[in-house]
């Protein structure tokens, strides 16, 4: 083989983008599916009842492709209305009537008829494509930080212009960590808080207990910390949230608060204000 000296610019100049086949049985069978699906004025239960007995797995795919939302967000609000832990096929199996009138009340039989009675035009691909991709990522990102807005909202109300925020503090032996709001500064935090909101499982979950527990390792013996978050995928990675609770059972956490508990947040940032007299 003759030796040659290869350049960088040859390499770049000859790279091409990585195409694959995105459809995989499961997608061609939903497809082939989808393009037989009735149309309807009006659909009921019994509808429902027919896509998740032909094939319970494809059935709640497109069940989900109606509602338009990810896995994750929709298995967290079925579980939600179904007030269980249960969202498979053993679950349906064991209810149907209850399990078809969770999908109900999440809004399906609707979904469906605005879908099936949809006139598609060119742009929806394009739209779509954008939703699926760009979109997923803004979702995610616009979740976080609506709860950090909103934990933020309330900090400020209580404490003005008197906090850092998404900084780096100072704690015991000049240690350091990052977190969302520092009050009364970074430099001389008595109340940490972190806000974190998930929309979606992921490793962001589990990297979240890293974070606590560099807070927990920096932070002085009697600075406050609260932390802050909300998300039903909570459900789904409920051994992260235990370790998160058991750090607050054994005092290293102050508080766990979210959104529904504003009021209590508030109550006790403002008792946090007068203890430490800020």
């Amino acid at each position: 083989m003759k030796v040659v000296a290869q350049r960088l610019d040859d390499i770049l100049w000859a790279l091409q983008p990585l195409k694959v086949e995105w459809q995989d049985d499961v997608a061609r069978r939903v497809i082939v599916r989808l393009q037989k699906f009735p149309r309807r004025k009006i659909y009921a239960a019994a509808d429902i009842q027919r896509i998740l007995d032909l094939n319970f797995d494809d059935g709640l795919l497109i069940c989900r492709l109606f509602l338009a939302l990810s896995k994750d967000d929709f298995t967290a609000a079925l579980k939600g209305a179904l007030g269980g832990s249960g969202s498979g096929i053993k679950r349906y199996q064991m209810d149907k009537s209850r399990f078809i009138g969770g999908l109900v009340n999440l809004g399906l039989p609707e979904a469906m008829v605005l879908n099936t009675d949809r006139k598609p035009k060119w742009s929806d691909v394009l739209v779509e494509r954008l939703r699926s991709g760009r979109g997923s990522a803004i979702s995610g990102q616009k979740r976080g930080r609506g709860v950090e807005d909103f934990a933020e909202a309330i900090v400020k109300s209580v404490f003005g212009a008197n906090y850092d925020k998404r900084c780096t503090f100072t704690g015991s032996r000049n240690r350091t960590a990052k977190c969302d709001f520092a009050v009364p500064s970074k430099t001389n935090p008595q109340i940490v808080v972190e806000a974190k909101g998930y929309g979606a499982t992921g490793s962001k979950m589990t990297d979240v207990i890293g974070d606590i527990e560099k807070i927990i390792e920096a932070k002085r013996a009697d600075t406050a910390f609260l932390f802050f978050t909300d998300g039903l995928t909570w459900n789904q990675r409920k051994s992260d949230l235990r370790k998160i609770v058991e750090y607050q059972n054994a005092g290293d956490v102050t508080r766990i608060y979210t959104s529904s508990m504003g009021d209590q947040f508030k109550a006790d940032l403002e008792q946090l204000k007068s203890e430490y007299s800020l």
